[in-house]
């Protein structure tokens, strides 16, 4: 299933959920470069090449962005509103992967253009399986939009 070259960007503060996230790829065979962002703003100025990623060659963007809701400086919502307002960024495949189950974080970031909203698994067991199941989908059976077209 790899196919290491396109890279994900996983933006979680969480060191403990950073490192399950990453193992979970890992023992799925998912070797794709993982770019981590721990706050909104690292995340966005990576995503936008401003501020410590400033010349980042904004065209070559992440195959799909792993976005935590619960975040410092700018929460998830806010990366994913600024995400979707920006042409350069609008169509990024954008999987909400949080511990809230709340309705109404459910309903704001499918509002806001979320392509997925997945609770994170309890069990470590479980969280490989989801993560292996998004790696299937995300990197083998997704038709992306060709970059001419947007």
């Amino acid at each position: 299933m790899a196919h290491s070259d396109r890279c994900f960007l996983l933006i979680e503060d969480n060191p403990n959920d950073e490192e399950l996230t990453l193992r979970a790829l890992k023992k799925n065979s998912i070797l794709n470069e993982i770019v981590i962002a721990r706050d909104g703003v690292e995340a966005l100025d990576y995503l936008f090449g401003i501020g410590a990623y400033s010349g980042r060659d904004i065209q070559v963007q992440p195959e799909l962005i792993l976005l935590d809701l619960k975040l410092p400086k700018i929460d998830g919502l806010e990366v994913l509103r600024q995400i979707r307002s920006n042409p350069a960024t609008a169509l990024q495949p954008v999987v909400i992967l949080t511990t809230s189950n709340e309705q109404k974080d459910i309903a704001t970031s499918y509002r806001l253009g979320a392509n997925s909203y997945i609770q994170k698994p309890v069990f470590f067991e479980n969280f490989i399986t989801a993560v292996g199941q998004l790696g299937l989908y995300w990197l083998v059976l997704n038709q992306p939009p060709k970059n001419s077209e947007t």
